[in-house]
């Protein structure tokens, strides 16, 4: 393992959220929001190394700090044992470099606004609503006066060349017509599309095109921001980050993945099968290359049996066929278009869909949180949706999120218990996610995070 043993950056574009002297003084201040910052600061420059298991990381770069200096010229960040990766001839690499700014101005402004300003009302919907809208706009994601043109793209970080390849070939038609790329900015299903897109781009002489990656703090050191990404912003948590993705979306697009792609899935399913959300247009396409579709036969077969056939209603499958995915996707997203203008809903914020509070409450992935899981089929579609999303959730923290790996270690795997039909639904799906290896990356015997009781 190869390290800088010491180093120093400037901000590579403006800083303008806070002076200099508020940074490093909350920087100094709080202990817990400079851990934040260092984990975080950590995975970005730990960029394009495979490793998933978030303690490992930090375990193999105990000896890594950050410094933020105030200094008359501005901020710089004095850096102690990074990953040489992060380096060309001694000097950090450019992207890497606004990447590590980008993570100082989210964490910072989020935790300057919730304790020094107490600006962020996290009481309400609305005012988590207007907190994550507001850390996208100071991180310059919405912008006015830009036609919907916004495709999130999710699935796995762990898959195999010929998923990654196809999911390339789906962002370089993308990019023909001329749309944006945002995923949760981590390797193969995150960067596939993106760097397919960038080649779409530049054959269409489009130079301004936009790689977003929308993170939270929990996951960024196993999905560190792929290269491609040009613009990044970090939300305080796994809700907050969904919340972005669905209120900036145009068009969802869905490769291959695990867990966390289901979890994913389930929570747009429990928003648009929200009796306030229905006839909100909301675009969901399942792309899988031919003869790997198997990721979505089990997930559609487990969609039917837990929240019913209507539930299939809001998205469509699409195996193989790379161009009609896009094809799709344009013209789903002018459908959108012409939705937003006639309700004279904003083009870059979508306000009117509805997300029921309790969607936006961060869930912390406890033993006991996870047994008292109310998996009932006499609940709400809707709400068993979001009941099975945060299943996943747990079952995602307890692979490759930090806390979640420490729970396990501590207390054994997490109990999941609920009506048969449903655990025995549940089953089915994460035996076939890890028969296709669908649950970590580099693991040949996968030892689960969790027991199941029906």
């Amino acid at each position: 393992m190869n390290k800088v043993s010491k180093s120093s950056v400037r901000p590579a574009t403006s800083m303008n959220l806070l002076s200099h002297r508020e940074i490093a003084g909350l920087m100094a201040s709080n202990e817990e929001v400079f851990q934040l910052f260092r984990n975080c600061a950590l995975a970005v420059l730990n960029t394009g190394d495979e490793q998933d298991d978030t303690a490992e990381i930090l375990a193999e770069y105990a000896d890594f700090d950050i410094r933020v200096l105030s200094q008359s010229r501005g901020i710089k960040l004095e850096i102690l044992n990074a990953p040489a990766s992060a380096f060309v001839d001694g000097k950090m690499i450019r992207g890497i470099q606004e990447h590590l700014f980008s993570a100082l101005r989210d964490i910072v402004y989020t935790h300057h606004k919730m304790s020094q300003e107490g600006k962020f009302d996290l009481e309400t919907s609305a005012g988590i609503t207007d907190a994550v809208f507001s850390i996208l706009r100071n991180a310059g994601v919405v912008r006015p006066n830009v036609e919907p043109n916004f495709v999130v793209c999710w699935g796995g970080h762990s898959i195999g060349r010929e998923e990654y390849d196809y999911s390339k070939l789906v962002g370089y038609h993308i990019g023909l017509r001329g749309m944006d790329i945002a995923t949760g900015c981590g390797t193969g299903a995150m960067k596939g599309p993106m760097k397919g897109a960038v080649v779409g781009h530049r054959k269409q002489q489009i130079n301004d095109g936009r790689y977003i990656g929308i993170s939270e703090p929990g996951i960024i050191a196993s999905e560190s921001p792929n290269p491609t990404v040009n613009e990044l912003v970090i939300l305080p948590d796994i809700e907050k980050r969904l919340e972005a993705f669905a209120r900036q979306a145009h068009c969802v697009v869905v490769f291959p993945g695990g867990p966390g792609t289901a979890e994913e899935v389930l929570y747009l399913l429990g928003l648009l099968m929200h009796p306030h959300n229905q006839g909100v247009p909301f675009p969901i396409i399942f792309a899988a290359p031919e003869g790997k579709e198997d990721y979505f036969i089990v997930l559609d077969e487990f969609i039917r049996s837990t929240l019913g056939e209507d539930a299939t209603r809001y998205y469509e499958v699409i195996v193989g066929q790379p161009e009609k995915v896009a094809q799709r996707v344009h013209h789903n997203i002018k459908t959108v278009q012409r939705y937003r203008r006639q309700t004279q809903e904003s083009y870059a914020f979508n306000w009117r869909i509805n997300i029921p509070f309790a969607l936006q409450q961060p869930f912390i992935p406890t033993h006991e949180n996870m047994a008292n899981l109310n998996l009932d089929s006499s609940l709400p579609p809707h709400e068993l949706a979001a009941q099975l999303r945060r299943a996943f959730s747990g079952i995602v923290a307890g692979n490759v999120k930090a806390f979640g790996i420490q729970q396990v270690r501590e207390h054994g795997p997490y109990l999941i218990k609920g009506e048969t039909r449903l655990i025995a639904a549940l089953d089915d799906l994460l035996r076939s996610f890890v028969a296709q290896r669908r649950m970590k990356l580099n693991v040949s015997q996968y030892q689960p995070c969790y027991r199941l009781q029906r």
